[in-house]
Order: C-alpha cells, then sequence, then structure tokens
C-alpha cells in the first residue's frame, strides 16, 4: 500500500519521451488516454496539476527537423511553435470530458521574485477553486539558462510544494527506480519503495535520459528529494499505459515510491 489513496491535490508531470514517438511527432493516443484518466480524477473530487514537457519536442516535429536543434535561439522558436500545438491538443482532450484548462508558463526567476511566486500562488488557488486543471511548462521561449528550468522534473517538484500538494508523480519511460541500468543489465531490479533518497540511490540513477528528453532518472530524482522533504509523497512510474495511475491511487504498488518525510 502506497499510502496515496486520500491524496487530493496531486501534481502530474508528463516527460517529452512519452508525449512523442520517436519521430518527434505527437503520440495522441497516449495524450488522449491521459487527459481521460486526469479528467477521470478530477470528476473523482481531486485537484488535478499537469506539468507537461513537450514544447521543444513537438515544436521540432512540427518544423520537420531531423533532430532537436542545439543552439539555443533554435530551440526557442521550436518551443513557441510546439508550446500553441501541446496546449491546442490538451485544452482539446480535456474540453471532451468537460474540463477548463489553463496555462502557466514559469521560469526560475518567478519562484525566487517573492511578488512573483506569492502571484502564482494566488493564480493556482484560484484556478482550483474554479474547477480549472492548470497545465504549467517552463517558458522556454524566454527563460534561456538551460532551456530548462534545470528540467521540467525540478519544476513539478517546486510546483507541488508551491501549492502544498499530497503527491507528486512523475510519469517516464521506465517503469521506475532499478538496482541497475535495465537497458544494459538483465539482473536489474525495480526498487517499488524508497524510504529515503541516500548517495547510494542516486548512484542508481545513472545518465541522461532519451534524445527526445532533457533529464534522466537523476533529475527525477532529485525532484523526489526536494518534494519528500516537503512532506509530499513521490512517485516515478511508467507513462507509456496511462491507466496505471488508477491502480496507483487504488493504493496498489506501481512504480517506485518515494515516501515523504514527516
Amino acid at each position: 500500500m502506497n499510502g496515496l489513496k486520500d491524496a487530493k491535490k496531486i501534481v502530474f508531470k508528463v516527460g517529452t519521451s512519452s508525449l512523442t514517438y520517436a519521430t518527434g511527432k505527437t503520440n495522441l493516443r497516449r495524450m488522449a488516454l491521459l487527459v481521460r484518466v486526469l479528467a477521470d480524477l478530477s470528476n473523482a473530487g481531486k485537484d488535478i496539476v499537469l506539468v507537461s514537457s513537450g514544447a521543444i519536442g513537438v515544436g521540432v516535429g512540427k518544423l520537420g527537423l531531423a533532430e532537436k536543434p542545439s543552439d539555443i535561439p533554435s530551440r526557442q522558436a521550436a518551443a513557441c511553435i510546439g508550446q500553441c500545438e501541446l496546449m491546442f491538443t490538451y485544452d482539446k482532450f480535456f474540453s471532451e470530458y468537460g474540463k477548463i484548462t489553463g496555462q502557466l508558463l514559469i521560469t526560475k526567476s518567478d519562484v525566487e521574485n517573492d511578488e512573483r511566486r506569492a502571484n502564482l500562488i494566488n493564480a493556482f488557488d484560484k484556478m482550483l477553486q474554479f474547477g480549472v486543471i492548470p497545465i504549467i511548462n517552463e517558458n522556454d521561449s524566454v527563460a534561456v539558462e538551460e532551456i530548462a528550468y534545470g528540467d521540467n522534473d525540478n519544476l513539478s517538484a517546486t510546483v507541488a510544494k508551491l501549492i502544498d500538494a499530497d503527491a507528486l508523480v512523475i510519469l517516464t519511460d521506465t517503469d521506475g527506480l532499478f538496482t541497475a541500468n535495465p537497458q544494459t543489465d538483465e539482473t536489474a531490479m525495480l526498487i517499488p519503495v524508497v524510504n529515503e533518497i541516500t548517495p547510494e540511490i542516486e548512484a542508481l540513477a545513472g545518465g541522461r535520459g532519451s534524445t527526445r528528453g532533457t533529464g534522466g532518472m537523476i533529475t527525477k530524482l532529485h525532484a523526489a528529494k526536494a518534494a519528500t522533504a516537503a512532506g509530499i509523497s513521490t512517485v516515478i512510474m511508467n507513462g507509456s499505459a496511462p491507466e496505471d495511475i488508477y491502480k496507483l491511487f487504488d493504493g496498489h504498488s506501481v512504480g517506485t515510491f518515494f515516501k515523504a518525510k514527516v
């Protein structure tokens, strides 16, 4: 049992690799399934917040580029194009279930500045009161420190702390944290529960993620560490089967569960 059955306010983070095909084009089937599950959880009375990567990846696909550009201005342009497409698709899918979405594009300075931080919190609070599903991404068109807040994994933890969430669920292209790299070691085993993120646990994370994404397991562990330290239970799970989210909130073991510090 993971203790998430009673979670009311939940932040979901979905990565580029879960939203797009290897071609860079949007995986509409998976997006549609994810939206249906999140809309259903909203119907059940849960406050849902979605941190979504994918703007640059979707923009690259729409532009017909062979790969993600290496220069910052080209990534900014791809982000501008992709963000429009991404939000259009989310809004279309969510509206099919009677759900209203709202977009928030955040930079690091928005969180670090006291006045802007307070404004963000007020915006989140009011949207959730209105029953809106906020969809958050980094403002990649202007945030050039890494064209990424660091990455959207850490952004999701920051958002979870901002809104005092009960749980953070990070959807990725692996089943969770393993004892070794499952792609190269057939003896690797999934770790179902992590009580504390120690240096030994972090050492299991390995390197970068997919060519379409930004982070990899290490950034997800950093996000889990930040969230659990703030008392927010965190799960890293595979996003390829969104309906497994139901199992998670029914109390079943899915992915890797990181216990919140009390």
